[in-house]
């Protein structure tokens, strides 16, 4: 079960997202699944009809939120989503259209580069490949100014949580931040394996698999609830205002 911080952390979330004043169940009741479950293992015990059930709750979620989720059946057909928003969506500022995206195996296997020809969009990709000591500040600032161009980022996560429908993204080589973070439009593509129910199931996985524990949070742990949005001036929601302005969720069943 989650200490007394992380509950008090958890309870805080759910107030400043509403949650409380919608659903009457106990706090002990929301972690039953948690404390019930052997562990590790827990999102892989499920069925496919308890993940699909997850799923709805996290379209459900994301909805007030503006992140936009999106099920398809394959990676094919994953790829043709990204396709339709990079043919329909327009840059911010000018009129190149360009693509950043991860290097990671579920992103490399939808072949976006391939995918973008027909539309002649660039493909960039985040990683230090081939990028000796004497190169890699060089990469490092070629990466910086394609991030910068690229009016669509694309990444995978490690985990969604259904409850806030957030996206749970641990950064490693080759899977920069600023992918998510700086360019307008933000597409994440996960398997259905991935959404879990809430913090409490992801705290209890990083607490009990051996293959989560050894490799730790690495160097940032981001958790992203929908597009980037402020309402500082005046209460007038804004999007856009500290990161993408637009968040669309590809969810592989």
């Amino acid at each position: 079960m989650p200490s007394a911080d992380e509950t008090r952390f958890l309870r805080n979330v759910r107030h400043a997202l509403g949650l409380d004043r919608v659903t009457s169940r106990s706090f002990a009741e929301l972690f039953a699944p948690v404390a019930t479950r052997s562990m590790p293992g827990l999102a892989g015990s499920r069925s496919r009809q308890e993940r699909l059930a997850l799923l709805d709750r996290l379209i459900a979620q994301a909805a007030p939120l503006q992140l936009h989720v999106a099920p398809v059946a394959d990676l094919r057909e994953a790829a043709g989503k990204i396709v339709e928003i990079a043919a329909e969506k327009f840059p911010e500022w000018g009129s190149q259209k360009a693509i950043c995206a991860w290097r990671h195996p579920l992103i490399d296997a939808l072949a976006l580069p391939a995918a973008m020809d027909r539309l002649s969009i660039p493909v960039y990709f985040s990683d230090m490949e081939g990028a000796g000591a004497d190169t890699l500040q060089k990469r490092k600032a070629t990466i910086r100014r394609q991030v910068a161009e690229s009016f669509i980022g694309v990444t995978s996560a490690d985990y969604c949580l259904a409850e806030t429908a957030t996206v749970v993204m641990r950064t490693r080589p080759g899977q920069a931040r600023s992918v998510s973070l700086v360019p307008s439009i933000h597409v994440a593509v996960v398997r259905l394996a991935q959404i879990l129910a809430d913090l409490g199931e992801l705290y209890a996985l990083f607490r009990a698999d051996p293959e989560l524990r050894s490799e730790g949070l690495t160097r940032c742990m981001t958790l992203i609830s929908g597009p980037s949005k402020t309402a500082d001036i005046e209460l007038v929601m804004v999007h856009g205002a500290h990161g993408p302005r637009e968040m669309h969720l590809l969810v592989v069943t």
